[in-house]
């Protein structure tokens, strides 16, 4: 990760220390108004613990750590100096969450130890990140709900998935790409309970049972970039048959999570589904990210649709009951309109008359001052330039990746991307000069913008 500039740590610390702790937020009860968000956190981290290590800092460990690190104290290790840009990284993360305030949202991007039984990190980032206002014009904010779910990046799979000749050896042996079991996890934060005895899992569904899907098929025959290994050639299947049986469908999870929520009229059930495909990019000959990235946005179509196919890790089968109501969220990977991907199975997704046209194609689909200004200056945002609608970027490689999806039988209010222009509050969250250039990224606090949507539940 770049470091960030020792100005801006200078001034998040004394804003941190003058802002002081305000833990007032408890469970939300019948609330007409409740806000749904999805949010790439970059929080994935080189190593298995080093997440761990960061989010278990107290206030005051976080505050010496950072004074030693703006001071310029020579006895910093390198890896704590690694930590206390993090540690920065992450105070400015719960500040963007601060000022948005979702009751609901998905963390993407959130390591764990990959089979998410834990909820010991989430809690750590809630007490030691989020309970304490990170500026003075914030006020803290609390959970007490906190699920984190298993994911298979980083999970070996047992085969040369890349065709390398070599087993179980780096992230692209592993059933969803990871340097360890839990890199590029997530989990959800609610004010809401969660009914966790319904919640569904597809960790283990297998991409060859989704209807339509094959073997992908080398059809990139004459490219440099991706050349076609010794043992295969052009028209091959990328996989061997026994490899396709095992490779499961979800790069990290597909989870439908009921959120029940007291309204005036009684408790609505509204699911949360979300996931994080895998991004379009970095394929073989065969193009397998790009197939992959695909259907599992196509899953969410199928699933809403009440398709039957699909069997959950606890064995249930079919999709979501008619007439249910849902959100879609997370960083599907997936831009309508442009980038490396194959663009039909989002855009069935947000032209399907099960979702609130609204917020995919009408009035009310979310937007920010900062992504069209980032893409006008050519700080960061130097890809994809042309992209229609700039407005709509969620990512700093200027593509719509982030949703917030609800179901056409939800009644949205507002919605909005947290991308703030130069003229907004909380631009230092979003840019900063690093090591003499600018950065709009990981650097400041995430190379995506936290999305929300805004429900009226009658």
């Amino acid at each position: 990760m770049k470091s960030i500039s020792k100005m801006l740590l200078a001034t998040a610390i004394s804003l941190g220390m003058m802002a002081g702790c305000n833990n007032d937020n408890g469970p939300k009860v019948l609330d007409p108004m409740v806000r749904f968000a999805t949010f790439n956190l970059s929080f994935d981290r080189s190593a298995a613990g080093m997440l761990s290590d960061e989010l278990a800092l107290n206030r005051q460990a976080q505050d010496q750590l950072l004074a030693r690190y703006q001071s310029g104290d020579a006895s910093l290790t390198p890896a704590e100096q690694t930590k206390a840009k993090n540690v920065q990284q992450i105070r400015n993360v719960a500040e963007i969450i601060q000022r948005t305030r979702p009751d609901v949202f998905v963390l993407n991007e959130f390591d764990n130890d990959g089979k998410g039984e834990s909820t010991t990190d989430l809690q750590a980032f809630n007490d030691h990140y989020l309970a304490h206002a990170q500026h003075s014009d914030v006020t803290a904010i609390s959970y007490p709900v906190l699920q984190s779910f298993a994911t298979n990046t980083g999970l070996m799979s047992g085969y040369d998935l890349n065709l390398d000749g070599s087993t179980n050896r780096g992230p692209d042996d592993a059933w969803g790409f990871g340097n360890y079991h839990g890199q590029y996890a997530f989990a959800v934060l609610s004010k809401f309970p969660i009914d966790t005895q319904q919640i569904r899992t597809f960790q283990h569904f297998k991409w060859h049972q989704m209807p339509g899907e094959q073997n992908p098929i080398i059809d990139d025959c004459n490219n440099p970039r991706a050349p076609i290994p010794a043992n295969r050639q052009c028209g091959d299947p990328w996989y061997d048959d026994a490899v396709w049986q095992q490779y499961p469908l979800s790069s990290k999870n597909h989870v439908d999570v009921p959120v029940r929520i007291n309204t005036a009229g009684g408790e609505q059930v509204i699911h949360f589904l979300i996931s994080h495909p895998t991004p379009p990019i970095f394929a073989n000959a065969a193009r397998h990210t790009v197939k992959h990235n695909r259907a599992e946005v196509a899953f969410w179509h199928d699933y809403i649709r009440g398709l039957d196919y699909m069997t959950d890790d606890k064995g249930s089968q079919g999709g979501l009951a008619r007439n249910a109501k849902f959100i879609i969220a997370g960083d599907l990977n997936a831009d309508p309109l442009t980038g490396d991907g194959d663009l039909t199975a989002i855009q069935a997704v947000l032209n399907s008359p099960l979702v609130n046209q609204t917020i995919t194609n009408g009035t009310l689909i979310p937007v920010s001052e900062g992504g069209p200004e980032c893409l006008r200056n050519a700080t960061e945002c130097r890809r994809n330039n042309n992209r229609p609608s700039p407005e709509r970027i969620t990512n700093s490689s200027a593509l719509q990746l982030d949703y917030v999806i609800p179901s056409a039988n939800l009644a949205v209010l507002d919605s909005g991307i947290f991308w703030p222009a130069s003229f907004e509050p909380g631009y230092h969250l979003v840019y900063a000069t690093v090591d003499g250039k600018p950065d709009v990224a990981k650097g400041v606090s995430s190379d995506h913008r936290l999305v929300w949507v805004d429900l009226k539940l009658d």
